[in-house]
């Protein structure tokens, strides 16, 4: 292990050396010195020490008087107050002083050896039992992304990483991360294999997991039942470790019924995504049946402003009785503010959805905002960031309001998610063709096949053909696609951001979270 450095003032030092060689035989470094002047020297002239032992009376500056100064000098660092004095009153000043343990002198070595374990090894030692436990898990995992898994099977792979992901976060072990991060690679190429395989006989007959389509019928609308609220929030993009994250807060007022899953279709775009859920259609019979309510790529204006309309009619064919459903789509402030408000007000409806954009505008503000890819630097640095909008927003002021009300059904899901692209992948195609990264749609696409899934017969995906010889093609992995002029400036400018449209776990296997009220 590091050496942990031990800074230790007590004016009876020499009746202290039994203690001392014990701490020494176990490796750690011990300096000592008989009064407080002499500690705060130490403190001031040393910023290695890990920790400070420090009797309460000593002559000249009292322990408290000493440990005071030191927290002036050193705020976080850890100071265990020794005293042979049980009064409470003393003990009550150095709680409040912020002293991290006391012992009572004459002091046992094991009580020594335990508050050091407590207050300096625990970090390690749980960072060491987390790599230990993942190093083991490690092969298992490896031999299972290449044995032919099922749908079922692949959605247990990516929980099981997520949850890996964040034990590591919670040890910092960077080493551990950077190989798990390789593991996930690894895996999103064969879980890619296996949505080239499979994603299109799904799609031909009927055979796949719940996608985007089917959401609302097997997911939510069975949750309807009279008397009883229900609330739908659609967070766009967001991604099972995220939904991870924000978990802990929502369960301050809800408890978990069930953590389900359902498959993204391709494009895993808010247009193809979240169309589908509303409709409870593919993209192609939503052209085909609500042909005004549809657009493609190229066509002007927003491509996701009929979703209320879309959500109404599907639930009046799929529902027999008359249900009062009611909308809200959250895309700034004053939105938010507005539903935090009236939040209550919606309750006497059967089903109230709340699409709530947040998450989607972070990941296409961090690629324009330079403070942004400070703050959300990496995987583990977006899942924090996440979580303290959420702990801090309307929507989960609005939550609470709901839960203190309201006997409530709350189901907690998304649209698609989002992964942070690193390969690029060479396009030429003409001026039509669409500007998505992860996925392409376009006459004459030039591209290297061993990169996408492509489509030829976009209705065999279940999608619009915007012309008689369009393609769609869909990134696999973490690569994004570039046209070919000024290759080398796109290609800095979006490497290491975080995109959707293409094939991924964190892209097409979504959460669908069914709560109710504490």
């Amino acid at each position: 292990m590091d050496e942990i450095k031990i800074l230790w003032a007590d004016d009876e030092i020499d009746l202290l050396k039994p203690q001392l060689m014990f701490l020494e035989k176990k490796g750690y470094v011990v300096t000592t010195v008989t009064n407080g002047h002499d500690a705060l020297e130490e403190i001031e002239e040393s910023n290695e020490f890990d920790v400070v032992f420090l009797d309460e009376s000593m002559p000249g500056i009292t322990g408290l008087e000493t440990l005071a100064k030191i927290k002036e000098i050193r705020p976080n660092i850890p100071v265990v107050m020794i005293t042979k004095n049980e009064a409470e009153t003393v003990m009550e000043e150095a709680i409040g002083s912020q002293i991290s343990d006391y012992l009572i002198k004459p002091v046992n070595p094991n009580q020594i050896l335990l508050t050091l374990k407590r207050l300096i090894d625990n970090k390690r030692l749980v960072r060491e039992k987390t790599s230990s436990d993942y190093q083991q898990e490690f092969r298992q995992i490896l031999m299972e992304i290449n044995s032919g898994l099922n749908y079922a099977e692949w959605v247990d792979i990516y929980k099981r990483i997520v949850n890996w992901e964040i034990k590591i976060d919670e040890s910092n072990s960077t080493a551990m991360g950077d190989i798990l991060s390789m593991q996930k690679n690894e895996a999103n190429n064969a879980f890619s294999k296996f949505i080239v395989k499979n994603y299109l006989d799904w799609l031909k007959e009927g055979s796949g997991p719940v996608m985007s389509d089917r959401l609302l019928r097997e997911k939510v609308l069975p949750q309807l039942k009279e008397n009883r609220p229900t609330v739908m929030v659609l967070l766009d993009n967001l991604r099972y470790d995220q939904w991870k994250v924000i978990e802990p807060i929502i369960n301050q007022s809800y408890r978990v019924e069930e953590e389900d899953f359902f498959c993204s279709i391709l494009p895993t775009t808010t247009q193809y995504s979240r169309n589908a859920i509303f409709a409870g259609m593919l993209p192609a019979d939503i052209e085909k049946h609500y042909r005004r309510l549809w657009k493609n790529d190229t066509d002007e204006g927003g491509k996701n402003n009929h979703e209320e309309e879309l959500l109404q009619a599907q639930v009046k064919r799929l529902v027999r009785r008359d249900v009062k459903v009611s909308y809200m789509k959250i895309t700034n402030v004053n939105k938010a503010k507005q539903m935090e408000d009236n939040i209550l007000d919606h309750m006497h409806n059967d089903l109230t959805v709340i699409v709530y954009n947040f998450i989607d505008m972070l990941s296409h503000a961090r690629t324009e905002m330079e403070v942004l890819k400070e703050l959300a630097s990496d995987e583990k640095a977006y899942r924090s960031l996440t979580a303290s909008w959420f702990r801090n927003s309307p929507l989960w002021s609005a939550l609470q309001r709901i839960a203190e009300r309201e006997d409530v059904k709350l189901v907690v899901t998304t649209d698609h998610g989002t992964i942070r692209v690193n390969t690029p992948s060479k396009v030429v195609g003409d001026r039509d063709t669409t500007t998505n990264l992860r996925y392409k749609v376009g006459k004459n696409l030039n591209y290297d096949k061993k990169d996408v899934l492509e489509v030829r017969d976009p209705y065999q995906a279940g999608l619009p053909r915007p012309n008689v010889s369009s393609t769609f093609i869909f990134a696999k992995e973490d690569k994004y696609f570039l046209y070919p002029n000024n290759y080398n400036y796109y290609n800095n400018y979006y490497r290491n951001t975080f995109q959707h449209g293409g094939i991924s776990l964190e892209e097409m296997i979504c959460p669908v979270v069914t709560l109710r009220r504490r």
